[in-house]
């Protein structure tokens, strides 16, 4: 066969090549599209994994190179979770810590949308532009981030996820800029109150802003050389500023605890959590006799917390985390009677439990 006819062969085999690519490409669309209707992660290591040993036992049957092949797939693999990829809306800047949550939950396939506002995070996911939000609903030294929880009374998202990030603040400048020569500090108050030792040490003035990562980027794009941000050692790399001081955070186990929020909550996996908030009458024995449903049905809670209802005068809400799926028997049968007795009860979602 001569050369012209063996390149005319190629060309063939690169033509159904490429047209087998692109049906893959089509399913992997369609299976994003089952991953978002069951609110699954579009990361899934395992099957990965799977997919990578089947393509190297057949190129090992083929007598061809395994390592050239199964690196061939990796770049159809990263392809094809690309177009399945999620969006996520956070709070923040490019380089927030919301941010990196979202990365870390769902992998480096998806598309991140920074948003001025929990508000807004929380109007696009109501409103369908986008399929998952993120946001911070507990950090580990200054408790619960009290604007989410009201979102999440006054909404219709659920929570079908959630997640743990140690988070570690760094004192970023210009680079022109030195210890000596910062008089202000800018950040998320958050960020702030988890690092007063070292800046009530420091002595500089404090000066809160809507998020870490913004207050880096506000500080190079205004060339404030007097100035400096409390954030991630990543949002000085992302806007090519200088770290100053690294961990300055008053505790090392400063952990931020988010939920993943969606327009419906996740299948059960046998290792979930659920979350509620509920009303009760304004009379002794009533708060003993709805947590007494869970404790009789041996039912782990996690955490509880009251929060104004901001209706009345000392009238409160309670938020209750508790190990289970809202669909598993034993929680099903909590919740029912739980609903007996109270004034308002509301399922924020059922999710699997921070790894």
């Amino acid at each position: 066969m001569s050369l012209d006819n063996l390149r005319s062969k190629i060309d063939e085999i690169d033509a159904r090549l490429v047209r087998l690519i692109a049906e893959r490409f089509k399913t992997a669309r369609d299976i994003g599209g089952e991953k978002k209707e069951n609110s699954l992660q579009i990361e899934d290591p395992a099957r990965e994994k799977s997919v990578l040993e089947k393509v190297a036992a057949i190129a090992g049957e083929e007598g061809i190179g395994r390592e050239d092949l199964v690196n061939i797939y990796r770049l159809i693999i990263a392809a094809s979770k690309k177009i399945q990829g999620a969006e996520v809306a956070f709070q923040g800047e490019t380089g927030a810590y919301s941010e990196a949550a979202a990365f870390s939950f769902f992998g480096s396939s998806i598309r991140t949308v920074p948003c001025e506002t929990l508000d807004e995070v929380f109007k696009y996911i109501q409103e369908g532009s986008l399929q998952y939000g993120i946001v911070p609903v507990e950090n580990s030294l200054e408790g619960s981030i009290s604007r989410s929880y009201d979102l999440l009374l006054d909404s219709d998202v659920k929570v079908c996820g959630e997640m743990e990030l140690r988070v570690s603040h760094c004192l970023i400048a210009n680079q022109e800029a030195g210890l000596d020569s910062i008089k202000k500090i800018y950040s998320h108050p958050q960020a702030l109150a988890q690092c007063q030792q070292f800046l009530r040490h420091l002595g500089r003035e404090l000066i809160p802003t809507y998020d870490t990562a913004g207050s880096v980027k506000m500080i190079k794009e205004k060339r404030i050389l007097d100035g400096a941000a409390v954030a991630s050692a990543k949002a000085a790399e992302i806007y090519g500023m200088k770290v100053v001081a690294t961990e300055i955070e008053d505790n090392p186990r400063n952990f931020t605890r988010f939920f993943i929020i969606s327009k419906q909550d996740a299948l059960p996996t046998g290792n979930d959590k659920t979350s509620i908030v509920f009303l009760l009458k304004h009379k002794p024995g009533t708060l003993y006799e709805s947590l007494k449903v869970f404790a009789s049905r041996k039912i782990n809670l996690t955490k509880i917390e009251s929060r104004p209802t901001k209706q009345k005068p000392w009238e409160y809400n309670f938020y209750l985390d508790f190990e289970g799926h809202r669909q598993d028997s034993l929680v099903r049968q909590a919740l029912e009677k739980l609903e007996e007795t109270c004034l308002f009860l509301k399922v924020l979602g059922s999710y699997p439990r921070a790894k």
